[in-house]
């Protein structure tokens, strides 16, 4: 009888509506996504910000990419499809742009890569005043981009009172020719000003993938005989291959969109109109709306490309650190 009693009690427990344990769960999941949701709604003022400034300006120019609007004819804007698209890609001045962007971009990422990776092996060694000269070294990437490619064009590329042609002259004499840099080199000059910006930034990569490396193993290596190229061929090298890869990356993404050197420099003339500078000149010179939102749409989703791969090699490190 009194088991019974018992056997009854207890099922009354736990068949009984919100009983004890999942009355306690509740609560308890209630306050927890109270307290998750008071953790971010700090957060929720910048994210619409950044919708407001980011996404919704790309989202009009999506938009505007498949309208033929040209302010010059009002009267005749109508819905296109994808004749903008179509015409960037069949214009000669879109396909040369694009040729120059993908020439300099490569450019100035190898180049700024090689130095950045000889800067990297130099700073990685010890002496004296080694943090003044890392510091120095980093300075020209805290230019500001306009004042770089104004302190290149003239105080160095002027044939009149530049540096470049001063330095002719005092190892010359008055016998030195008096290049015009900018007339005779009109590519070299834009590539050289943004790889001088540029080349800190792969040095700061590098620098860290060479001090994230085994010390141990390395001193093991040199004890066994292995000279310094052996182990930078075999060893550095090989450790440095994704650090390399995500500062070619990041690199590209940011030097396929270079517009203040070839403005600044060329003013995109001398066959250095790359496709932000083509895209300036279909907006504000030509008022074709509708043509440049599409070489812009263009250029953002190359560019997103090659993030999503840059995006990946930057995980990868992630998993090598952690294993």
């Amino acid at each position: 009888m009194s088991s019974t009693t018992t056997v009854t009690a207890r099922g009354a427990t736990s068949g009984a509506p919100g009983g004890g344990r999942s009355t306690g769960a509740a609560p308890g999941a209630a306050m927890r996504r109270t307290g998750e949701w008071a953790r971010r709604a700090p957060l929720l003022p910048a994210l619409v910000l950044t919708v407001i400034v980011t996404q919704l300006p790309f989202v009009v120019t999506i938009v505007t990419s498949f309208i033929s609007w040209n302010a010059y004819y009002p009267d005749r804007r109508h819905f296109a499809g994808l004749e903008n698209f179509q015409t960037v890609v069949s214009d000669p001045d879109a396909r040369k742009a694009i040729l120059v962007s993908v020439t300099l971009t490569l450019s100035v990422v190898l180049v700024s890569l090689l130095l950045g990776l000889v800067s990297a092996l130099l700073l990685d060694r010890k002496f004296l005043g080694r943090g003044i000269v890392r510091t120095l070294m980093i300075t020209p990437f805290l230019v500001v981009p306009v004042a770089a490619a104004l302190l290149w064009k003239h105080a160095l590329y002027n044939p009149e009172y530049g540096l470049f042609d001063g330095l002719l002259k005092l190892v010359l004499g008055s016998n030195a020719p008096q290049v015009d840099w900018i007339g005779q080199y009109p590519f070299a000059s834009v590539m050289f000003a943004i790889v001088w910006q540029w080349t800190p930034f792969m040095m700061l990569i590098l620098l860290a993938g060479l001090q994230s490396r085994p010390l141990d193993v390395v001193e093991a290596a040199r004890i066994d005989g292995a000279s310094s190229w052996q182990i930078f061929r075999h060893m550095t090298l090989p450790h440095l291959r994704s650090y390399i890869e995500l500062a070619g990356l990041l690199g590209t993404i940011y030097v396929v969109q270079n517009f203040d050197h070839v403005f600044t420099i060329t003013s995109g003339g001398l066959g250095t109109a790359n496709l932000p500078y083509y895209i300036y000149q279909t907006f504000y010179t030509a008022h074709d709306y509708g043509l440049a939102s599409a070489a812009g749409v263009i250029v953002v989703v190359l560019t997103i490309a090659v993030a999503t791969v840059a995006l990946r090699t930057v995980f990868s490190l992630f998993k090598e650190e952690n294993r």
